[in-house]
């Protein structure tokens, strides 16, 4: 077994340890015999009324920690797909408008509408927010008859300029007291994990994975350059074009019950890579379990840092991925040097 082979067990250990520690410990801890009542409980294997605090390990504090292992899992393929696609290393989600759109949304219901369709009126609105985003960066990209890279990122970033400044319009012209749910939401929480939106965190998960797998052979060929992968028989514009639809598709769909969370799309990439190398077979399930990681490992610590009250986990990731950052900085100096 190699380096692949051994990195994988252990991410998959440490993400499974993990997420048992997120069950067990918050606010207030449980030994584990309760985890396992507490779900043969809420499938209906046992007989026993539940108690409070089986409700909530079952229906908070289980879904919460899934929640986190697939959005980070989800957040991390899409680093490695617009990285890829785009051939720059500090691609992610919310350099193209996606991670804006879907917060605008989300701030548009917070503070004007209200929540008209129940649970589902936040997720509906972020992940409208973060399609309409898209559509036009790629409405964009189509007017300057162009899918160059660089045409892709200026036209993300205009579009995430443009819908920061209708969200702080929102926030500033809209009811005060929900300013503090505008800034946690904002700023990324899980605080909306329920098993009832997981279908919409697993959809997304499944078509940024399935389709970057599918699409693997061609993403490798792109590391070449769009000359070679052209002459190889790759459809680049069509590729990048797909590529970021569906990164925009699984982006909004992430962001639509978690918020905007920062950076984890940007470093998990270039820690798989140093694992498992650049050919995407190895490093799109590398990219996943590292980022399943790294999420659900910032949650615990957002839950446990000043509880009883809770820290937006987007705090925690922006606070590892600023480090990350500068790490990266100070090694390609030293490298050039």
């Amino acid at each position: 077994m190699g380096r692949f082979g051994l990195s994988l067990i252990l991410g998959a250990t440490i993400l499974v340890a993990l997420l048992l520690l997120s069950v067990l410990y918050g606010s207030t801890n449980v030994p584990v015999s309760e985890v396992f009542v507490a779900v043969a409980s809420g499938l209906g294997f046992s007989d026993l009324n539940p108690e409070p605090m089986h409700r909530i390990i079952f229906d908070l504090r289980l879904p919460r920690a899934l929640f986190a292992a697939l959005i980070g899992a989800g957040l991390g393929l899409v680093g490695v797909v617009l990285q890829t696609t785009t051939r720059n290393d500090l691609a992610d989600p919310f350099l193209f408008g996606l991670s804006s759109g879907a917060a605008a949304g989300a701030v548009f219901v917070i503070t004007v509408t209200g929540d008209v369709l129940g649970i589902w009126t936040l997720p509906l609105a972020a992940f409208s927010g973060g399609i309409v985003a898209s559509g036009i960066v790629l409405l964009l990209v189509r007017a300057l008859h162009s899918s160059a890279p660089e045409k892709l990122i200026l036209a993300g970033l205009a579009v995430s300029f443009l819908f920061a400044a209708i969200t702080n319009y929102l926030i500033f012209s809209g009811d005060n007291r929900a300013a503090h749910s505008v800034i946690f939401w904002m700023l990324g929480g899980l605080g909306l994990a329920r098993w009832e939106t997981l279908p919409l965190v697993v959809i997304g998960l499944a078509l940024i994975a399935g389709y970057a797998m599918w699409r693997s052979r061609w993403l490798d060929a792109l590391l070449a350059g769009d000359t070679t992968a052209a002459s190889l028989g790759v459809p680049v514009a069509g590729l990048r074009t797909g590529m970021f639809l569906i990164s925009a598709l699984s982006t909004a769909a992430f962001v639509s019950v978690a918020g905007v969370i920062g950076f984890v799309g940007l470093m998990v990439p270039h820690i798989a890579r140093g694992l498992a190398g650049p050919m995407h077979r190895n490093l799109l399930p590398m990219a996943a379990i590292i980022g399943a990681v790294l999420l659900t490992a910032s949650d615990i610590v957002s839950r446990l840092l000043l509880a009883p009250q809770e820290l937006p986990v987007g705090i925690v990731t922006t606070s590892v991925g600023s480090a990350f950052v500068f790490l990266l900085l100070l090694g390609t100096n030293q490298r050039r040097g």
